[in-house]
Order: structure tokens, then C-alpha cells, then sequence
């Protein structure tokens, strides 16, 4: 019988009680009897979310409920469920994502086909019934981890695939960055010269933001994420002070009705505002603590 690597499947989650709950139920059944082991990384939530999990671990011994108190960031939630899980092959997906009968197997069978060490997968962004025109604009701009993968480098923590020995070689996520840590790691394992694989025929389902403010505060903490690549790793992203050029905002498609453009067009532009907002908070705060210095960054799998 050939070999079958160990595998975890990896959620950080905070303040998300439905959230984790819809993810937890979507990935039990592709757990439960296969040696498959789910580790749900709370990362101090302060509402009902760790009883859930709690709940939900005491009921299934596939299941780990973790805790990761002392930082306030889902790449340390991410990094707790890589030091605790021993499996070869780590899965992360993010609370509030739901996968599709056979989602599990079918990914495990093209990462083990192509012998990925990093592999991204589809995601598809669902529409409520009635969508506001910002879930619609939402909808619009899409997950587009292909591109992601092929000119950028790295794919989205929600939906990858990696073997531990990756890990082991490049260290862990940088937890210091509030956005951009999958970018940052997929970066390094690119540069260490891992192959990268997007499968595309395995996909996941991701809920689009539905309110205006959701979609401000997202793109406000890519702005500040933006600006922190370049203060803690500027020999890759650049001099801090100088912003990157956006990337990740899409025009809308000329094939989309008139007040569609007028509307998403708006909206794309408010959104480039919102991250120069955040990128410009992020390097004022940093020259006023510069002279504390900067906390270690991503280390290896022993650190705590």
C-alpha cells in the first residue's frame, strides 16, 4: 500500500462564533475516521467563539482546540497550529469558509499528484440572496490566487497547502504583520525555490463582504500590512515612505451594466484611498516607536 502522509487542517478564528461554527461543520465530516486532524487556533477571543470550539473538541478527539493569548494576530494563531501539529502536510483554511463534499481528498490528490510542497486552491466568493452593491463589488473583484500565485508569488492563507519541512526550512509566518504575511511567507518560499502549485479544479467557498464598513476595514489593515512589509522587510518590499504601487484593487469589467461601472469604479477608487489611509498610519506610528525597535520576527518551529 503506498505511503499516505499525516495531515492537520488549521483555523485561526477570533471573535467568530458563526463563523467558526459554519467551518467547523463543513470540515467534520472530511475528518471524522481519516486520521485527520483539525486544529481550531483561538487567538483571544473575547465572546462566546472558545466555547464552541471547546465544545465541538469535546465531542470529536479529531478536533484541537488551541489557544494563542500572548499575540494579537492570525499569522500567531496560524504559527500555534503549526507547533503543535505533528502532521507532514499542514491545510489552512480561515473560520467562515465552507468546503464542498470531498474538498479534503480531492486537494490531498492533486498535492500529492504534482508533488506540491506549496499548493493554493480555488476560492469562490457567495452572494446572500439580496446583495448589497458592495457585495456585489465584492463579488466583482474576486480571489484571484491563480494571478496571485503566478505573478506575485504566494497564495492566501484561506485556501493553501504546505509540507511541514517548508516550515522547517523558511520558518514560520511573521506575525508582526496585521495583512500581507501570506505574501511575505509565500515569497520566502519561493526565493528558497519550492515549486508552486495552484489547483485549480479544487475550490472553496468564501462569503464576499456585505457592508461598506467591512470592506473600509479590510483594506485599511492592507494598507497598514503594505507599509509594515516594507518596515520589517525592506531588502524585499522597499524603503517605507514610499508606497507600492496598488495592487489587488480591480477596474471594473467594460462587459458590466453602466451603473455597475459608475458604482464599482467609485468604489475601487475609495478603496486605493482607504489603503494610502492605512499605509500612512502604520508609517507615522512606526517613526514614533522607532527607537523601541521591532519584535523578533518569523523563527523557527521550537520558538514559543
Amino acid at each position: 500500500m503506498d505511503y499516505e502522509p499525516s495531515v492537520a487542517v488549521c483555523v485561526p478564528v477570533y471573535n467568530d462564533p458563526e463563523g467558526v461554527r459554519t467551518t467547523i461543520e463543513s470540515l467534520r465530516p472530511q475528518i471524522d475516521d481519516r486520521g485527520v486532524r483539525l486544529f481550531v487556533a483561538d487567538n483571544g477571543s473575547t465572546d462566546e467563539t472558545p466555547a464552541i470550539i471547546r465544545e465541538y473538541a469535546a465531542s470529536n478527539q479529531s478536533i484541537v482546540h488551541l489557544g494563542e493569548d500572548c499575540i494579537q494576530s492570525s499569522y500567531a494563531a496560524r504559527n500555534a497550529a503549526v507547533r503543535t501539529a505533528e502532521s507532514e502536510i499542514l491545510a489552512f483554511v480561515d473560520a467562515d469558509m465552507t468546503v464542498p463534499e470531498g474538498w479534503l481528498q480531492d486537494a490531498l490528490q492533486v498535492f500529492r499528484s504534482v508533488e506540491a510542497d506549496y499548493m493554493g486552491c480555488n476560492v469562490e466568493l457567495t452572494l446572500p440572496e439580496d446583495p448589497s452593491p458592495v457585495a456585489r463589488y465584492d463579488h466583482h473583484t474576486g480571489f484571484p490566487v491563480e494571478q496571485y500565485i503566478e505573478h506575485q508569488e504566494f497564495a492566501p492563507t484561506c485556501c493553501l497547502f504546505v509540507r511541514r519541512e517548508v516550515f522547517e526550512d523558511v520558518g514560520l509566518f511573521d506575525h508582526r504583520l496585521v495583512s500581507g504575511g501570506d505574501k511575505e511567507f509565500g515569497n520566502r518560499v519561493h526565493d528558497a525555490g519550492y515549486g508552486m502549485h495552484f489547483a485549480g479544479d479544487v475550490t472553496m467557498f468564501h462569503p464576499v463582504r456585505d457592508s461598506l464598513s467591512s470592506l473600509v476595514r479590510k483594506d485599511f489593515r492592507v494598507g497598514r500590512g503594505l507599509c509594515q512589509l516594507q518596515r520589517y522587510h525592506p531588502e524585499r518590499y522597499g524603503t517605507p515612505g514610499v508606497p507600492p504601487r496598488p495592487t489587488g484593487v480591480k477596474s471594473p469589467d467594460q462587459s458590466l451594466p453602466p451603473a455597475d461601472r459608475l458604482t464599482f469604479g467609485a468604489l475601487a477608487k475609495v478603496m486605493v484611498g482607504v489603503r494610502g489611509l492605512g499605509y500612512a498610519r502604520e508609517y507615522l506610528a512606526a517613526r514614533r516607536d522607532s527607537s523601541e525597535g521591532s519584535r523578533p520576527g518569523p523563527s523557527g518551529l521550537e520558538s514559543s
